[in-house]
């Protein structure tokens, strides 16, 4: 089954210079319209802005750039969208982003521009999908299973969780594609080896497409070569949609054909040279919902120019760092120090507070560390109001650890990320 698709050849194949062009070109469309119908950028670029003046690439950095760390306190500041959704724009769905954030979307065909990415990671219209990112208040299963679908694939949305109800469906229902992160793929297999199951005779995955958290090389290797699944991956925000995508050769992820993409250097705010790390920017084209323009992602990333042996001829992310800010991927759901902030202050007995993120055996572990107010002693019924507040406000699952005080540093950070990649 051949799953080296082109979603647009002409597209994907055309000179770098004229691909520029062309982003460039909308880009300027897109950002005198935002001026015009969207308050955010009229108070951002102030009165005397003329987009005449972006005449070339470079001059994008004349552009504030709008960080996602910054969209919280953006989007409380002018409710419900920050300013930066026209007064006429028609929406189909609203979803809710910790902070919260309202992440709005518009009544266009692919509005995320998944489509593409997904036609490009492999699937194909036969393919039967189950999608197990969450379809509860995030986009994230439900952009996925919209693209899917416009592909012609039938998608089953199992969502997180139920290790057990996800094999039995793979396993009754010959399902042949997987999206979600990697890391519960691999939980499915290992369980599956686990269960007595055969993986040969009862089960007919194939392709898995992952995103959310970084790929670890021994996870892929297991599962490619003890499973002898295709994996590919795709990056992707709640706030834009889709930004690259892998091909079979694996050299990196391609820059989505229809977000305008930039790696800056933090630092200075100038445009990074291939190799050297900087922050992924990205700019939707051509979208009047929620024009998102020069948007900080606060990934850190490098990326190469050369073109791949696939012929495809898009920038390429070589490899995703970490992050610039503090805010922090777990599990596929971004959580924000101000969200600590909100845990700790909903006590009154607890004085000092922390997240610590590790990793064991490849999956996220979410602690938040707790120091009590003098005289108040821990208690199982106050760490399971302390887990209920977590799972409220972060919209994931942790464990509380109790600590002395004087454990926790005036100085430490909201959210402490141990884990280690390969």
């Amino acid at each position: 089954m051949n799953r080296n698709n082109f979603y647009d050849k002409v597209l994907e194949t055309e000179s770098p210079e004229k691909r520029l062009e062309r982003k460039l070109n909308q880009f300027k469309q897109d950002l005198k319209f935002a001026y015009e119908n969207c308050s955010y950028y009229k108070d951002l670029l102030g009165s005397d802005f003329d987009v005449n003046d972006i005449k070339e690439f470079d001059d994008l950095t004349n552009i504030p750039i709008t960080q996602k760390a910054d969209l919280v306190s953006i989007h409380k500041r002018t409710p419900v969208f920050g300013g930066i959704v026209p007064k006429d724009a028609k929406l189909s769905r609203i979803y809710i982003s910790p902070g919260p954030i309202y992440d709005p979307e518009g009544k266009e065909e692919d509005y995320w521009k998944l489509k593409s990415i997904f036609i490009n990671t492999g699937f194909l219209p036969e393919d039967r999908v189950i999608i197990t990112f969450s379809f509860h208040l995030v986009p994230a299963g439900i952009f996925c299973d919209n693209a899917l679908r416009e592909i012609g694939c039938t998608t089953i949305p199992t969502g997180v969780g139920n290790t057990e109800i996800q094999i039995e469906t793979m396993k009754n229902l010959k399902v042949t594609g997987y999206v979600g992160t990697p890391s519960f793929l691999h939980l499915l297999v290992k369980k599956i080896d686990e269960m007595g199951l055969d993986w040969e005779k009862d089960f007919n995955l194939q392709l898995g497409v992952v995103a959310g958290e970084m790929l670890a090389p021994s996870v892929r290797k297991e599962l490619e070569e003890d499973y002898r699944l295709t994996i590919r991956q795709f990056f992707a925000t709640a706030d834009v949609g889709g930004i690259a995508y892998e091909c079979s050769h694996k050299s990196g992820l391609h820059f989505s054909e229809y977000r305008l993409i930039e790696v800056v250097n933090p630092d200075t705010g100038q445009h990074c040279s291939p190799g050297e790390p900087g922050e992924l920017v990205v700019s939707t084209l051509g979208n009047k919902t929620y024009p998102l323009l020069r948007f900080g992602t606060g990934d850190l990333v490098t990326y190469d120019v050369k073109e791949c042996e696939c012929g495809r001829t898009a920038y390429r992310i070589t490899k995703i760092l970490g992050r610039v800010d503090l805010v922090t991927k777990v599990r596929g759901m971004f959580i924000h120090p101000s969200q600590v902030q909100e845990i700790i202050r909903k006590f009154e007995y607890i004085e000092k507070g922390k997240i610590v993120v590790t990793r064991e055996n490849d999956y996220d572990i979410m602690t938040f560390y707790a120091e009590l107010r003098e005289g108040m002693e821990p208690t199982e019924t106050l760490k399971e109001k302390i887990l209920e507040a977590i799972r409220d406000i972060l919209k994931l699952r942790g464990d509380v650890k109790f600590v002395k005080p004087g454990t926790i540093k005036k100085d430490d950070k909201l959210i402490e990320d141990l884990r280690k990649w390969e």
